[in-house]
C-alpha cells in the first residue's frame, strides 16, 4: 500500500511552490506588511487563476472537485511562504455554502467563490466575560424574521470580503453580505498585519438562513483546523530551514556556528519534532472524506498539536538567530507571527484538547 502523495498532488505543490517563490518572495512580504490595507489582490488573482478557490466546489458549480487533503497540501506551502493570502476564510465559506445550503444557495454562491469573482470569509468568534467563543454552537448572535443583530470577533479579510457566513444562536449559519444595510464592519488589529481581520457588528442586516446548517458545522469547522495545521506544519519547516542557512553564515570565533555541537542537537531536535506529525494533519485531511466518524476527534488533535510545535520551532529558530532574530529588519518576523496566529484562531490547543477528552468521553 502506497501512503505517499499522488503524483496528481506532488504536482499541485510544485506549481504552487513555483508561484509562491516567483509571485510572494519575502520583499512582497514586507510590502503587504507596510501598506495601509495589508492585502494584495493580485496575489489571490493568480492563485484563482489556478483554480485554488474552487479546490473544494464541485465541477457542476464552476470548481475542480478535489478533496480536503488538497486543499490542506496547498496551505502546507502558503504556509511556507507566509503567503498573504484569504484562503482560510474562503474556504471555509465555501465549505459551510456546500455542505449547508440549499441547491439555489449553491448556484448562486458557489460559482462566483470558484472563480474569485467574490471573496467569501466566516465570522464565528464572539467575545465574552469568560474570554473568546468559537463553536458555533455556542454562538449568541441573533437571527430572526431574515435580520441579523450582534457582534462577531476576529473574521479573516473581512473587510474584505464580499460574502461571509456567520454562525448564529440555536446552532444556525447564515450568509450575509458585509455591504447591506445595518451591517458594519471595523478592521482590527492583528499581530500577523498579512491575515488582516475585522469586527463585524450586525443590527437588523438582511441575511439568508443555510437551512442544513446542522449537517455543515463541525465539517466546516474541522476543515479550519486542518487548513490551520497544515499552515503550521509548512511555517515550522520553513523557520527550521531558514536557521540551517543561517547557522551556516553565522560564525562565533571565527567557526560556524553550526559547526558547534549544541547548535546541531538543537536543529535535530526541532526536525524530528516536527516531521513525524506530517502524519497528523495527512490522516485528519483524509478522514475528513474518507472516515466520518474519526474526523473530528483528528482535526482537532492535528490542530492543537501542530500548532503548538510550530510556536517551538519559531522559538527555537529565534534562539539561534540571537537578538537579530527579534529586529524588524529579520525574515523570522512574519513566521513567528503566522504561527502565533495559526495556535490562537478556531481556539487554543487546551481547548481542543479538551473536546478531544469530551469526544472520548474522559
Amino acid at each position: 500500500m502506497d501512503f505517499g502523495l499522488t503524483e496528481e498532488q506532488e504536482l499541485l505543490q510544485e506549481t504552487l511552490r513555483s508561484f509562491v517563490t516567483g509571485e510572494c518572495p519575502v520583499t512582497k512580504l514586507r510590502e503587504v506588511y507596510d501598506s495601509e490595507s495589508c492585502y494584495d489582490p493580485v496575489l489571490w488573482e493568480g492563485l484563482m487563476e489556478l483554480g485554488i478557490g474552487g479546490l473544494l466546489v464541485p465541477e457542476q458549480y464552476g470548481g475542480v472537485e478535489m478533496e480536503v487533503l488538497d486543499l490542506a497540501l496547498v496551505s502546507e506551502v502558503l504556509g511556507e511562504g507566509a503567503v498573504p493570502v484569504p484562503l482560510l476564510g474562503h474556504s471555509m465559506a465555501v465549505a459551510a455554502i456546500l455542505h449547508g445550503g440549499t441547491e439555489e444557495q449553491k448556484q448562486k454562491w458557489l460559482p462566483a467563490l470558484a472563480s474569485g469573482e467574490i471573496l467569501g470569509s466566516i465570522a464565528y468568534a464572539e467575545s465574552t466575560d469568560d474570554g473568546e467563543i468559537w463553536e458555533a454552537s455556542e454562538a449568541t448572535t441573533s437571527f430572526e424574521n431574515g435580520q441579523l443583530r450582534g457582534t462577531k470577533k476576529f473574521s479573516p479579510h473581512g473587510q474584505f470580503a464580499d460574502l461571509i457566513v456567520v454562525s448564529v444562536s440555536g446552532g444556525g449559519l447564515v450568509v450575509v453580505e458585509p455591504k447591506s444595510s445595518g451591517a458594519k464592519v471595523e478592521p482590527a488589529d492583528s499581530l500577523d498585519r498579512a491575515r488582516p481581520i475585522a469586527t463585524l457588528i450586525f443590527d437588523g442586516t438582511p441575511a439568508e438562513e443555510l437551512p442544513n446548517a446542522g449537517a455543515a458545522l463541525a465539517r466546516v469547522r474541522d476543515i479550519g483546523l486542518v487548513t490551520l495545521a497544515a499552515a503550521a506544519f509548512g511555517g515550522a519547516w520553513q523557520v527550521t530551514r531558514m536557521t540551517i542557512e543561517y547557522v551556516k553564515e553565522r560564525k562565533q570565533f571565527g567557526t560556524p556556528l553550526a559547526q558547534f555541537q549544541a547548535v546541531k542537537h538543537q536543529i535535530a531536535n526541532t526536525a524530528t519534532d516536527i516531521e513525524p506529525v506530517r502524519a497528523l494533519w495527512w490522516y485528519a485531511a483524509h478522514a475528513l472524506d474518507h472516515i466520518a466518524d474519526e474526523s473530528e476527534r483528528n482535526c482537532a488533535l492535528a490542530k492543537a498539536h501542530i500548532t503548538e510545535r510550530s510556536m517551538e520551532a519559531a522559538r527555537s529558530a529565534f534562539e539561534l538567530h540571537g537578538g537579530i532574530g527579534y529586529t524588524w529588519e529579520c525574515d523570522l518576523q512574519f513566521w513567528f507571527k503566522r504561527a502565533m496566529f495559526n495556535r490562537a484562531f478556531l481556539g487554543t490547543p487546551v481547548a481542543h484538547r479538551a473536546r478531544v477528552a469530551d469526544l472520548a468521553g474522559w
